[in-house]
């Protein structure tokens, strides 16, 4: 079945200082959702779920003549594993429409404008060739600082991931981060939302948490290094803006 995609896009972006939501602040003069649409379009997906929340109607009407774009609503701004529990129905509908057949579903981040569809492709080539209940697509950075860590054992396979505030001090030396790219097969997404909790400081639903529900049943995750070094930039302040269309200009003129 061709893959879908889930692009979280529900955010205000509080730290942009902008009345926008956070998915609408311009790079290189378009709105930022549009590179990550661009990105999983080029890989193959048809149908992309869009989540919106905040300023809901203003992502819809940017995004209105978007025929392979369907908008599933979080009315509460409870964490990015809430989030993606709002596409629940929809996928359930997907899956009905093919029983048997498996399901890969794409999900990222809608801020995110450096994000490369051949990594997307690569991602999804290597979930076909080796099917698992999730797979992430990691990169290695000079400073991890205040991302989450990517967990192996002595073979190398995956664990879990740590976040910064939780790491002990050998844990922060590691440098392979989870940058929120992800590929699921739907049954078992749509399993693990439901076992999410919120047992944190925030009370909020991670999605980072569901790999580690899917390793505890026992389930196959991977995860594979395969980002570039441009999609390590990550745009939550305006000066993180300027940089990231200094890089895609960069980026563009090879």
């Amino acid at each position: 079945m061709k893959p879908v995609a889930i692009l979280l896009a529900a955010g205000k972006g509080t730290r942009m200082r902008s009345e926008l939501p956070k998915v609408l602040t311009p790079v290189c003069e378009r709105p930022m959702i549009e590179y990550p649409l661009a990105a999983v379009r080029f890989a193959g997906v048809e149908r992309i779920l869009v989540i919106v929340g905040y300023r809901a109607e203003m992502v819809r009407d940017v995004l209105k003549d978007a025929d392979d774009v369907e908008f599933v609503t979080q009315t509460e701004q409870k964490g990015t594993g809430h989030a993606v529990r709002m596409c629940v129905p929809a996928l359930r509908r997907m899956l009905a429409e093919n029983p048997g057949v498996a399901l890969p579903v794409v999900v990222a981040a809608g801020d995110s404008p450096l994000m490369q569809g051949e990594t997307i492709a690569e991602l999804l080539t290597h979930w076909e060739k080796e099917p698992s209940a999730c797979l992430l697509g990691t990169i290695v950075v000079e400073n991890p600082y205040g991302l989450g860590r990517i967990l192996r054992d002595a073979d190398g396979n995956f664990i879990g991931i740590i976040e910064e505030k939780d790491a002990s001090d050998e844990q922060r030396k590691i440098r392979e981060v989870n940058q929120s790219y992800y590929v699921f097969n739907a049954v078992e997404l749509v399993d693990a939302l439901d076992a999410l909790t919120p047992n944190n400081a925030q009370g909020e639903y991670y999605l980072t948490d569901v790999p580690a529900i899917l390793l505890s049943r026992g389930k196959t995750v991977q995860a594979l290094p395969v980002l570039r070094s441009i999609e390590a930039i990550s745009v939550n302040t305006p000066e993180e803006r300027m940089l990231a269309e200094n890089e895609m200009r960069k980026y563009l003129e090879k």
